[in-house]
């Protein structure tokens, strides 16, 4: 008995179903914003945030260069140069010498929801234009950053479970309509990949750590530790505030803060601009300064 095979082509609508179409649409709206990179240590990726030029990378993938060849999905390779990074937040911003780029729209970090579907865009293994999808698998994660003797934690990192490899550093993580919501910033495992969160960060200007309260204040306080302020960045909100290396940072605005995760999440975007008042023990001495934070910039 002879059979007889019929090969009929489905229509799209048929042959997708909304998850496919969904991770499609943000491949085929965000894939030309983004760029591979080439630089002294290595290769990554980046996110055109302006159509002018201007690009966002990870400071770890752009460390100790000063030029880059940014490449494009339509073909472009473009001459590109660090104009700022903070390795504190693990961020940086390109200048490339061309126009006309399609450039990201940026989306909120704070409305993202654990099982919400994201969609990761990279050069990882320096494989241009990759495209991996998944999930959010946690928030408000922390990341430890280091730059010199300074620590920090980058409060709020995205945890997806996209598939992040080598070289997907820099590039986007979007929502499902496209819109970047982070830039991917470390592989912690399989299956665990972590993002810097797009949003506006509170910025003060120290790095620190935390460190057990000598017992008298602990006593009289009913908690055990404080925020040793390590470093104080020249210029910063915290050296106009006459904060110092081996300052205790006990409590933002009334909050008590016993380690570095509580400092972080006391500064919450409100607080730009506005004047917050510091309780620090200094020389075994008790005493209050105010601060006013800006927003980060690279």
């Amino acid at each position: 008995m002879e059979l007889t095979f019929v090969s009929e082509e489905l229509p799209d609508d048929e042959a997708f179903d909304a998850y496919s179409t969904a991770v499609m649409r943000v491949a085929e709206r965000l894939s030309p914003s983004v760029a591979s990179l080439r630089a002294r240590n290595g290769g990554g990726s980046a996110v055109a945030i302006t159509p002018d030029g201007f690009l966002l990378t990870s400071a770890h993938v752009v460390q100790r260069s000063r030029k880059v060849r940014a490449s494009f999905t339509d073909g472009r390779e473009l001459e590109a140069e660090v104009v700022g990074a903070d390795p504190l937040s693990d961020l940086a911003v390109l200048r490339a010498h061309g126009d006309s780029l399609a450039a990201a729209t940026l989306g909120d970090a704070e409305r993202l929801r654990v099982g919400q579907l994201v969609v990761a865009i990279g050069n990882p293994h320096g494989f241009a234009g990759s495209v991996t999808a998944g999930v959010v698998s946690a928030l408000g994660r922390s990341l430890p950053t280091r730059s010199g003797a300074a620590t920090r934690w980058v409060d709020n990192v995205i945890q997806t479970d996209a598939a992040l490899n080598p070289g997907n550093s820099g590039g986007a993580l979007a929502d499902g309509l496209g819109r970047v919501v982070g830039i991917n910033t470390a592989v912690a495992g399989v299956g665990l990949g972590l993002a810097v969160p797009i949003n506006e960060s509170t910025w003060i200007g120290i790095a620190g750590g935390s460190r057990p309260l000598p017992p008298r204040v602990a006593a009289r306080l009913g908690r055990h530790g404080g925020v040793e302020v390590v470093e104080v960045v020249d210029g910063s909100p915290a050296a106009r505030a006459g904060l110092r290396p081996e300052d205790l940072i006990l409590a933002v605005a009334g909050t008590p803060v016993e380690g570095v995760d509580d400092l972080l999440r006391t500064m919450s975007g409100e607080l730009i601009g506005a004047t917050v008042r510091l309780e620090l023990l200094r020389g075994g001495r008790e005493l209050a300064v105010d601060v006013v934070p800006v927003e980060l910039q690279t």
